[in-house]
């Protein structure tokens, strides 16, 4: 079955693009949740529009991430935690805590989603992180964990 995606559907396609799915996936999943349009005659110019505006959206969206990038590449982000005498936090640094900290040296928003943390910091130090802020725009910035008692 031939469907316009309306959004972007993971593994599947991106807005405007016109796909061939399984017919039960368009009945019970894109067409219901209104995420995809059967692919008419009459649909074409509908989907052109599509992703020319999804193009335009991109563009944007890269250009404002790559002036991100700039800002963050190679920045200190200093953030404390409580820890022992050891340098062991009480607890941990995750992505939710480098976005707060991102806010706060840098004032740029990021979702956590893009903040590449193999696992949580749990003891003070410096630390590598990536930032990915688009799909290929990416910058590493250093997080010094330091304790508090």
């Amino acid at each position: 079955m031939k469907v316009v995606l309306r959004d972007d559907v993971a593994g599947v396609g991106r807005r405007g693009d016109i796909v061939k799915v399984a017919g039960g996936f368009a009945r019970n999943f894109l067409l219901p949740e209104g995420r995809a349009i059967l692919a008419t005659d009459g649909v074409e110019g509908q989907a052109q529009q599509m992703r020319r505006g999804r193009d335009l959206r991109e563009a944007q969206d890269r250009g404002a991430a790559e002036s991100q990038a700039t800002i963050l590449a190679g920045a200190v982000i200093p953030i404390t935690a409580r820890a022992s005498g050891g340098g062991r936090l009480f607890g941990s640094i995750g992505p939710a805590d480098v976005v707060e900290a991102i806010k706060a040296a840098k004032g740029i928003d990021v979702d956590r989603r893009n903040i590449l943390l193999p696992e949580h910091i749990k003891e003070t130090g410096s630390f590598e992180v990536t930032v990915e802020l688009f799909r290929d725009v990416a910058t590493i910035v250093t997080v010094e964990v330091s304790g508090a008692s």
